[in-house]
């Protein structure tokens, strides 16, 4: 009983976060899993966030992406510590039409300062469509 409490506000620490902005909340992002070393979140492709080429728009593959990252550190320090965005960089494989794109972080390394995660993105078969790089800077001073 204790463990499936503790799994519920784990979730909630990291749902928190992630829907408590409303531009996340507008392009539609959704909680799937959260895991020992980062969280699993998704995007359902919509009309409105597809690019002039008809494939979801790169902008929003970023965020979700940075998303991914910010919610995993807001979960490991339980909303204690402030941070920021100074890094991202996405390599995009192949686009994504339909369907949902998911993305899979992981934090590689988190020091006193700054933190690097990594995102896995996939599209909602589970073909891999883009990998991310994601640091950020705490805010808050040395607490690690």
């Amino acid at each position: 009983m204790l463990e499936s409490a503790n799994l519920k506000d784990t979730k909630k620490t990291a749902l928190e976060f992630l829907t408590r902005h409303a531009f996340n909340h507008l392009l539609g992002f959704e909680l799937v899993r959260v895991h020992r070393d980062g969280i699993t979140i998704r995007c359902q492709v919509r009309e409105e966030l597809l690019n002039s080429a008809g494939s979801l728009h790169g902008g929003v593959t970023a965020s979700l992406a940075d998303a991914a990252v910010g919610s995993a550190l807001y979960h490991r320090f339980g909303g204690t510590r402030r941070f920021t965005t100074v890094e991202l960089k996405v390599n995009y494989f192949r686009p994504v039409t339909e369907g949902r794109l998911v993305a899979r972080s992981r934090l590689l390394r988190v020091g006193s300062t700054i933190s690097v995660g990594r995102v896995d993105l996939a599209d909602g078969s589970g073909r891999d469509v883009g990998v991310a790089i994601v640091t950020y800077m705490f805010l808050d001073g040395t607490k690690a």
